[in-house]
């Protein structure tokens, strides 16, 4: 069992339109199996915006709750916006990515991506399902 991970957007787009049936099935098997799942409040603006486009306000506003109820969502607090400042002045990433790495980084836990933004930075795990 996986103790802690904190979830990306890119998982849970890959989790509402990929057409990959063994790759949703790897996504719910690995959510099923941890123990703390974490998502960052970044990611369930990123979510929200891209379903509300996609699939529409009711859709949007049905799974946004959905992971509400299934994962902590976590705030940017002071040392992690400190962070990510760091991570986006010295690794010239979003924004976005850069509060979930230091998120994930303040959280002691893996990043669970498959975003190329997070590769090269200093403690910080991440995982994804090739």
């Amino acid at each position: 069992m996986n103790e802690k991970q904190l979830y990306d957007t890119r998982f849970f787009f890959d989790y509402f339109y990929s057409t990959d049936t063994a790759l949703i099935k790897k996504l719910k098997q690995d959510a099923k199996s941890t123990k703390t799942k974490l998502v960052s409040v970044l990611t369930i603006h990123e979510l929200h915006h891209i379903n509300t486009k996609r699939s529409g306000k009711e859709t949007a506003n049905l799974r946004s709750h959905t992971i509400l109820a299934e994962f902590t969502v976590v705030d940017v607090n002071y040392d992690i916006a400190i962070q990510s400042a760091k991570l986006r002045g010295t690794k010239k990433i979003p924004l976005a990515d850069s509060v979930i790495a230091a998120t994930a980084q303040a959280h002691g836990c893996t990043v669970v991506s498959d975003d190329p933004h997070f590769k090269d930075i200093a403690n910080l795990k991440t995982k994804w399902f090739n």
